[in-house]
């Protein structure tokens, strides 16, 4: 019964008129940054973060969490009308809705997508609703060491779900750390790393490396492709036959279970969901021939998925202060912004921000599903604007957001080092996540290796004496000698293929 109690506390928070307000922003910004190609959820966020600054807690993540799972419905928009995915999450989309588009049949293939992500966005609010207070409980009994080797387990878990070369993700964990030491000592009091730069006492800012390396990099790498978008904007019928409501129930209920689970992972989980979800309906639906020609299952499936996936990365950020992918690496850090730490205490001090996040995910999925079919026609046209058009106002709110934070140019010549160097690594095939959830982790982890050690008297084996904090770092010693494993990489290559 405490469960129904909180959410109706959670739904009380959300459903006030300021909330629900930055919800529907949330949640339309979401669509329009999903409907364009090219400006994903993680550059979008990283922003806006500014503009959190002058919002109430509850307000500001709620709307950041209306843009992240917002963007999931967007990117169904433009792969099934332009066969162009707004976002990665939507890729696999693109190989039957938008031959459904061709058919003359994009309305049901938008209205298979809608219902699928609302049904899992449903499913996925209950789930966060019953395990995250179970997990948050049992991570009150985390001590230092047991914090430590979880930041641990979440690096490397970061590093064998990442794309490309397994040496490459590991380098930019290590860059993510060192550029996590730069500032002052908060044990000694001394500067470090700053390079005798004064605007580097307290260390370099996690807004600014955020929309250096995700926005002005997005600007550059999309600037260099070249645009041709035929978009099937004829759509004569929203409405399914009883023939696809049959198909879509059973790819609908598997995909928002396999999204669900896999969203809790580190790393890019609503890809990784839209992508298994697919796979499993190829092989076991009595209709896997038309896969790849427009059959509904083909994307009822993998848009049921990635929006689980979505909102239930949203566990381990709320109850444990572990970021799961860069976008809640980017939530965690609005969450420090408003002087809130992150972590199991959340659900005790701030219940009604726990429990208004989780309650205004469902208000959202709902205000998705009323936006996103009848505004299609508008979708449309914002599919049509050259990208040349927009980058320049991107751009400015860059430097403007950045600006803002501290009223000191330094910080965007800093976002265009880092956006340079984001450039360098996209052409390198370096995923700049791990970079960016090492940057958040790595001075919590020096904090809690501190803590650890003063502790035990500086004993290193408390780490592996303790039962809970040896599990986990035995977890992550096994991923690592996992993914060196050929089956393992060869599952790895695949699914980021």
């Amino acid at each position: 019964m405490d469960i129904f109690h909180n959410l109706a506390l959670g739904l009380s928070t959300a459903v006030s008129l300021a909330n629900l307000l930055y919800c529907l922003i949330g949640v339309f910004v979401g669509t329009l940054i999903g409907v364009l190609p090219g400006l994903g959820p993680t550059a979008t966020i990283a922003m806006l973060l500014p503009i959190t600054f002058a919002l109430q807690p509850v307000s500001a993540l709620i709307m950041l969490a209306g843009i992240y799972y917002g963007s999931q419905y967007g990117g169904s928009t433009t792969s099934i009308l332009v066969n162009l995915p707004g976002e990665a999450a939507s890729v696999v989309t693109t190989l039957d809705g938008y031959q459904m588009a061709r058919q003359g049949r994009a309305g049901v293939a938008l209205t298979a997508s809608a219902v699928g992500s609302f049904f899992a966005g449903t499913v996925a609010t209950f789930v966060i609703a019953f395990f995250a207070p179970l997990l948050s409980e049992v991570a009150l009994k985390f001590g230092p060491s047991e914090y430590f080797s979880l930041m641990v387990l979440g690096l490397v878990a970061s590093v064998v779900l990442a794309q490309g070369s397994l040496l490459h993700a590991i380098g930019m964990v290590i860059l993510g750390l060192l550029l996590g030491l730069v500032g002052t000592d908060v044990t000694s009091g001394t500067q470090r790393f700053n390079f005798g730069i004064p605007d580097l006492a307290d260390g370099i800012g996690f807004v600014v490396v955020a929309m250096g390396m995700f926005g002005l990099t997005e600007i550059t790498r999309n600037l260099e492709q070249q645009e041709h978008r035929t978009v099937m904007a004829k759509i004569t019928t929203l409405m399914p036959t009883k023939e696809d409501w049959k198909r879509m129930i059973a790819p609908i209920l598997r995909g928002t279970a396999i999204g669900s689970a896999v969203g809790i992972l580190p790393g890019s989980g609503s890809i990784l969901g839209s992508f298994a979800a697919y796979s499993l309906e190829k092989k076991v639906s009595k209709n896997s021939a038309q896969f790849g020609k427009g059959a509904i299952e083909g994307v009822a499936a993998p848009e049921s998925a990635n929006n689980a996936g979505a909102q239930t990365s949203f566990i381990p950020m709320l109850t444990l202060g572990i970021p799961s992918n860069p976008v809640m690496a980017l939530m965690i850090g609005a969450m420090i912004i408003q002087g809130i730490q992150p972590g199991p205490s959340v659900i005790t001090e701030q219940p009604v921000l726990f429990w208004g996040i989780i309650a205004s995910m469902w208000v959202g999925n709902l205000f998705l599903v009323i936006l996103n079919l009848p505004l299609i026609g508008i979708w449309v046209r914002m599919i049509m604007i050259p990208y040349k058009h927009l980058y320049p106002a991107i751009l400015v709110f860059c430097c403007i957001g950045v600006f803002s934070l501290k009223n000191t140019e330094v910080d965007i010549y800093f976002m265009a080092l880092f956006g340079c160097l984001g450039y360098i690594f996209s052409k390198l095939d370096c995923e700049p996540a791990p970079m960016l959830l090492a940057f958040i982790l790595g001075p919590m982890m020096e904090e809690y290796l501190r803590r650890a050690m003063l502790l035990s008297r500086g004993n290193p084996l408390v780490f592996i004496q303790r039962p809970i904090s040896a599990v986990l770092l035995v977890l992550a010693v096994l991923a690592m000698m996992a993914v060196l494993l050929p089956s393992f990489r060869k599952t790895r290559e695949e699914l980021k293929e």
